[in-house]
């Protein structure tokens, strides 16, 4: 067993034009401040990060880690999250992705696709030039809007997609392999591997590649109503990095899983700060520590009533608090002995 690193925190939804936000320095600094040893980046965030420098230049990232360092951080892992939503779009959500993109290949699916790509193969190259071997994304969708089999899905879209999404991903899994770097995929409603069964369709449709993981988010899965520890019994060899986030569900006579096309506030299933969910954070922990995870434990935080400023501040003492400091013996070793092979033997009546 191994230790889990942090806490850290996912940077995507604290960036912005406001100060402490707004500068690499400035919120490496703000993130310190709280308690937090790691910053999970978000690549699309040009403020904090130059991709492009980052993949191309060794000196640039070294710049990166330095100024992090003086501020009492780390960069834990680089995150593609838009982009790789951008690798695989149906044509019936063109219009709402497009923002994800530059203004200059909006309304070009084609080009738009092309731009995500390469942005995945940069993003191996920044992570190798950061010294980091896991990278944090989404698989993009290409029959989300079917995934309520009504009307019944055509025979064989299932297996036409996913071979698509495949033929998409693989040449970008093999550029992480050569930088021998994991993309580690979120599963996350919207996207096309967002639970145990797409994410082994996927696998089957890549080759079992050995750089097709998972991003563990106990959060997604409390709103889709699945059973989040037994998850980590099951793919606990592909999870290789683990956000920390709450949700709860709380079905009502009017609403369910669908949440009736409320708002965030309004729905049966909302994401919380830390510890205002139904997350058993005891239990993912554990399960985690078990299977020897040493990957680190970052928050994302998403909350439609607590600030993130009161979210992110609770946040470091929540994960310090939960992150387990494994044992390197048994309790009853005291009891024990050497081993003995002839009394083995006489034990077993040989």
């Amino acid at each position: 067993m191994k230790n889990i690193k942090g806490p850290a925190i996912f940077l995507a939804q604290f960036a912005s034009d406001e100060s402490p936000y707004n500068s690499w320095r400035s919120i490496c600094n703000w993130a310190a401040s709280l308690g937090y040893k790691g910053v999970q980046l978000p690549t699309f965030v040009p403020s904090l990060i130059d991709l492009e420098k980052a993949a191309t230049s060794k000196d640039y990232c070294d710049e990166l880690k330095g100024i992090a360092n003086e501020e009492g951080i780390v960069i834990t892992e680089l995150s593609t999250h838009l982009q790789g939503q951008l690798v695989a779009v149906n044509p019936a959500y063109d219009e709402l992705f497009d923002g994800f993109a530059p203004p200059e290949h909006r309304g070009n699916p084609k080009a738009r696709t092309e731009w995500a790509i390469q942005q995945l193969k940069w993003g191996a190259a920044a992570s190798r030039n950061l010294g980091i071997d896991v990278h944090g994304t989404f698989s993009g969708a290409l029959i989300w809007q079917t995934v309520y089999p009504w009307p019944q899905r055509p025979q064989g879209l299932v297996d036409t997609a996913f071979n698509e999404l495949a033929r998409r991903w693989k040449p970008i899994l093999d550029v992480f392999d050569e930088h021998g770097v994991d993309v580690c995929y979120e599963l996350h409603p919207g996207e096309d591997l967002h639970d145990g069964l797409t994410f082994e369709r996927f696998l089957e449709a890549v080759d079992d590649h050995p750089r097709a993981n998972i991003l563990y988010d106990p959060s997604h899965f409390i709103l889709q109503q699945l059973k989040y520890l037994d998850f980590i019994d099951i793919y606990h060899e592909r999870i290789r990095m683990f956000h920390v986030k709450d949700a709860e569900f709380n079905p009502t006579g009017k609403a369910g899983v669908y949440g009736g096309y409320a708002g965030w506030v309004d729905r049966p299933g909302r994401f919380r700060s830390l510890g205002d969910g139904q997350v058993d954070f005891k239990g993912v922990f554990t399960r985690l520590s078990q299977y020897g995870y040493d990957g680190w434990a970052v928050l994302e935080w998403e909350d439609c009533i607590k600030s993130g400023e009161q979210g992110a501040a609770e946040g470091a003492p929540f994960i310090a608090d939960h992150i387990i400091e494994v044992t390197d013996k048994a309790f009853d070793d005291f009891a024990g002995g050497e081993p003995d092979e002839e009394l083995n033997r006489r034990i077993i009546g040989l």
